[in-house]
């Protein structure tokens, strides 16, 4: 059975997001340690789970990237592009997106999704949705970058949750400009 994996980035305080949204209290400089970890996990994967509200603007950065081979995310970003997408929304019946898929029932679409052949399962947010998947325990590990910021409030993935959910720390690697990457999986 292939496992979904989550990968999130937190300010130290257990933020995902500023109040609306922000996204300016991440650490975006990363050293070729973390960059390879980050390859490492999306390479072990062939499929990545987004909620609607994530999808354009993710889709739209990558796309935007490959418009400039020259880019140091230029292959990266063709990961990103190529990779089967699966984008969870209640509204829209057809996707306007190259490589993706929409579905509506989240339990079972991805209880569906782990039966399958193939590689493991990453989901990278919205907030809201990662909640969602928190709640339904979905996830079976969780990958968390802890940026070296505090936001004193904003959006939270665990808040929400019903209750509390044990975790066993497989590996917590510390990289070059203060992210420490925590490695979590299911007591």
């Amino acid at each position: 059975m292939r496992k979904l994996k989550l990968q999130m980035q937190v300010s130290i305080d257990g933020f995902v997001a500023g109040p609306k949204g922000e996204l300016d209290w991440m650490t975006w400089e990363h050293g070729d340690k973390l960059i390879e970890q980050i390859n490492e996990l999306t390479d072990s994967s062939d499929t990545i789970l987004m909620g609607r509200k994530m999808t354009d603007g993710f889709i739209n950065y990558w796309t935007s990237v490959l418009e400039k081979p020259d880019s140091p995310e230029y292959t990266f970003a063709k990961k990103m592009i190529d990779i089967q997408k699966v984008v969870f929304t209640r509204t829209m019946t057809d996707s306007p997106w190259v490589n993706t898929a929409l579905a509506h029932d989240l339990s079972a679409d991805i209880k569906a999704l782990k039966n399958k052949s193939g590689r493991d399962i990453i989901a990278y947010g919205g907030a809201g949705f990662v909640t969602s998947l928190i709640r339904e325990d979905l996830i079976d590990d969780y990958y968390l970058f802890v940026n070296p910021t505090t936001i004193g409030q904003g959006m939270t993935i665990f808040g929400d949750t019903d209750g509390y959910r044990k975790l066993k720390l497989v590996e917590s690697t510390l990289h070059e400009y203060g992210v420490i990457v925590n490695h979590y999986q299911r007591a």
